[in-house]
């Protein structure tokens, strides 16, 4: 055989060989890792869809919502669904199952109500917003200024002193609608209001009001502050566009308290190899005291328990621990994930991802997720076993959710949230109307399905998900063309075995 045949030869097999072992953007090394924990993947799949655990989640999370409807941060009823979940963890047999306190705030809503007493008298819905406080045993009367954003109300700053100030924000997405339900009271304050009321934050309405945290400015006096449906609000505007006499009366018992003592709940399944190592997931338990909390996030936190039992019951154990992190009080201002976070920083290194689900448990797409391009090229193989349910989507970016940001900007640990078809979430939230009757059964077992096939593949991994690196993606992504690429190859791989064949003798 001639030497430049050799060359070629050569060269041809090593290319065949490399385009094998990056045909995905990731080393083969990790693509054996991946597809070692496949058969565990499809286990989960089959145990969760079609086994035993079949709508487990939902009656799981019936019984629980059913039983503990409202979990008010600083409430006794809090606490006992607290008891609840640490018991049911316990007799399952998990590992470290234990409760880890937390300060949170504590508020009450009491009686209210709120009623238009000219032009037309008309009783409105409200929901006091958490932390407001109450108007001291008495109704509280007033004309009415209606306004549209905070800038219209400081142009009519002149008109607010001795006013309740109704806001009748347009819906522009929560990010930027928020803030009206955040700092309105404040703002209203600011100019000498008695009192706000916030049309609520949602973009759709069967004269529902939403609840939710607020937030005071101690640069200002406190003003009492409530939601009003979308209805009402609009009604007002109306009212007041035409240069009517508006006035309000409202009561409201709404009190807040000391801080007292709440927990976090934790459970595990203890890692093979690495057991120091976690991949840790979870939702929030606390909700507002409206609705059952079904959907936020009775939802999330009931797909990550499930998502632990169906590894256990499976006898699956991965090389690195699983670590189940339920949250409390949430909804007041993340007081259960800051001082989770706080308590456990210094473990960040050994943190190979954090997932949270609090965007609502709806038909699953795939997950959102934050972190370096090579830890996403290993996500998006690691949820190709889901494409047959159509979870197999990886967003960049989202992946910081409500109760564990500080992880993944902080301490830049990759972060996911579930990506689900949650359109309506904002139609329900914080609502009478966050009940059981929002979820889907099937929904809730292939958000499982999907929970836990990725926590069980991550925690298989030889390594924490990578920090930094991109060249997965940025490299190898323009390198697959198969139809092109292989094609291409194999003609040159014949050509040059024909003409060694030729010359070799």
């Amino acid at each position: 055989m001639k030497s430049g045949h050799m060359v070629i030869a050569t060269f041809v097999a090593a290319y065949l060989v490399a385009d094998v072992t990056v045909s995905s953007g990731l080393p083969k090394a990790i693509l054996d890792q991946i597809d070692a924990s496949k058969t565990g993947v499809n286990n989960i799949k089959n145990l969760v869809l079609s086994g035993n655990r079949k709508s487990s989640t939902y009656n799981r999370l019936a019984r629980f919502t059913d039983r503990f409807p409202t979990r008010l941060s600083g409430s006794e009823a809090l606490e006992r669904s607290i008891d609840y979940l640490l018991n049911d963890l316990r007799s399952q047999g998990f590992d470290n199952v234990h409760g880890e306190n937390v300060a949170v705030p504590k508020w009450t809503r009491g009686k209210e109500y709120a009623e238009i007493l000219t032009p037309v008298r008309r009783p409105m819905a409200v929901l006091a917003l958490g932390t407001s406080i109450g108007t001291d045993g008495a109704n509280l009367t007033g004309p009415v200024i209606v306004v549209r954003s905070f800038e219209e109300l400081e142009r009519k700053k002149d008109k607010v002193n001795g006013t309740i100030v109704v806001y009748n924000q347009p819906w522009t997405g929560y990010g930027s609608t928020v803030r009206y339900r955040s700092g309105g009271a404040s703002f209203a304050a600011r100019f000498g209001a008695k009192a706000a009321l916030v049309k609520s934050v949602t973009p759709f309405s069967i004269y529902s009001p939403h609840t939710g945290a607020q937030n005071y400015n101690p640069s200002f006096p406190k003003i009492p502050v409530a939601s009003i449906t979308v209805e009402d609000a609009e009604l007002l505007q109306r009212l007041y566009d035409r240069n009517e006499n508006i006035t309000i009366s409202m009561y409201s018992e709404a009190q807040n308290y000391n801080d007292t003592i709440s927990r976090n709940v934790v459970a595990e399944i203890k890692g093979s190899t690495h057991s120091d190592q976690v991949v840790i997931f979870g939702g929030h338990i606390d909700n507002w005291d409206v609705g059952t909390g079904s959907m936020d996030d009775g939802g999330g936190l009931m797909i990550s328990m499930e998502a632990l039992s169906v590894i256990k019951q499976l006898n699956l154990i991965p090389k690195r621990t699983l670590r189940l992190v339920l949250w409390t009080s949430e909804e007041f201002g993340l007081d259960g994930g800051e001082a989770y976070y706080e308590a456990h920083k210094e473990e960040s290194d050994n943190v190979s991802l954090i997932m949270e689900s609090d965007h609502g448990v709806f038909n699953p797409k795939g997950l959102h997720f934050t972190g370096c391009g090579y830890a996403r090229a290993i996500m998006e193989e690691i949820l190709k076993p889901l494409n047959d349910i159509n979870a197999s989507t990886v967003l960049e970016g989202g992946g910081d959710s409500s109760d564990t940001g500080w992880w993944v900007t902080d301490k830049k640990v990759p972060g996911s949230e579930l990506y689900s078809a949650n359109e309506d979430y904002f139609f329900f939230h914080h609502s009478h109307g966050d009940t059981m009757t929002v979820l889907d059964k099937g929904q809730l077992d292939r958000a499982t399905a999907l929970w836990a096939s990725t926590v069980y593949s991550v925690a298989n991994l030889d390594e924490v998900l990578p920090r930094t690196g991109e060249y997965p993606v940025s490299q190898y992504s323009t390198m697959i063309k198969p139809s092109i690429q292989t094609t291409s190859v194999l003609a040159l791989s014949c050509f040059c075995i024909w003409d060694l064949l030729q010359h070799t003798i």
